[in-house]
């Protein structure tokens, strides 16, 4: 088949392409072991760039466990949801001191790379508040991974989250009057407590993103997206430790893992 020259002129365009045929991207993926395979090679055009990015740079020796989501917020964000090519672009794009490049294109950092996979993101079709928690999702890994120099940005970001942690569930526990701890809400009916506690919950955390300049944006989505996500979080983490108990219980006479990455391992 003749392949598509995408590198002979281009006319300012972004979004994904098929590196063979410059048409639609085609996604194919094979699962190796708990990692998968891109089988078929796709790029991404970035406006801020003259060539693209291809992914990946070898997929011989390239492995991905797709969109790295936490379990927890899994049922929020899909590890195989739309956002899947711009996470494999992020993948690709970020690397560790020392190793070799995975795509073909521009070398960027991990801030750059961020930026790109927000980017990619709104070119994918996410919605505007998703893409914007996964963007700052990604941020706070960079931050945490970069700030070797600058340890007070990790310990800004502790800060934030366990604030945002505490908030929301002192928020939660006060409508419904289990605790009475916060001033704001006092013992005030409860739909005099639920704007009161609404509107804390959104400018103690944006307060907070002042210690954030110039990356108040982050510090300002985890902040209420933290304090808001912070109940549901509590709850699903219990209803899924439990239910781990008891598969692990369970699986185990069947030499099976509650962990289906685990098993699939053992199965190799």
């Amino acid at each position: 088949m003749e392949r598509y020259d995408w590198a002979a002129g281009r006319s300012r365009r972004t979004g994904f392409f098929d590196v063979d045929t410059g048409g639609e991207m085609t996604l194919e993926l094979r699962r190796s072991g708990n990692e998968f395979q891109i089988m078929r090679r796709f790029g991404y055009w970035d406006a801020r760039y003259p060539e693209p990015f291809i992914v990946p740079a070898d997929p011989l020796y390239f492995r991905t466990d797709l969109a790295t989501i936490p379990p927890v917020f899994s049922w929020l964000i899909p590890t195989m949801g739309m956002q899947l090519p711009a996470a494999l672009v992020h993948d690709a794009l970020v690397t560790s001191d020392g190793e070799l490049p995975t795509h073909d294109g521009p070398s960027v950092s991990r801030e750059e790379a961020d930026r790109i996979f927000r980017d990619a993101l709104k070119h994918i079709g996410t919605p505007v508040v998703r893409r914007w928690l996964i963007w700052s999702g990604a941020a706070l890994g960079t931050i945490w991974v970069t700030a070797r120099p600058r340890p007070a940005l990790r310990l800004l970001t502790v800060f934030t989250l366990v604030a945002a942690a505490v908030l929301g569930c002192l928020t939660v526990l006060d409508l419904f009057d289990a605790v009475n701890v916060l001033p704001w809400m006092a013992s005030r009916p409860w739909w005099a407590e639920l704007p009161l506690g609404l509107a804390a919950t959104i400018t103690i955390p944006l307060a907070i993103s002042v210690l954030w300049s110039p990356r108040w944006r982050i510090g300002a989505i985890t902040g209420v997206a933290g304090t808001l996500l912070a109940p549901i979080t509590v709850a699903i983490t219990a209803t899924s430790a439990a239910y781990y108990l008891v598969e692990m219980a369970a699986s185990s006479r069947h030499g099976l893992s509650p962990d289906v990455a685990s098993s699939l391992a053992r199965q190799d």
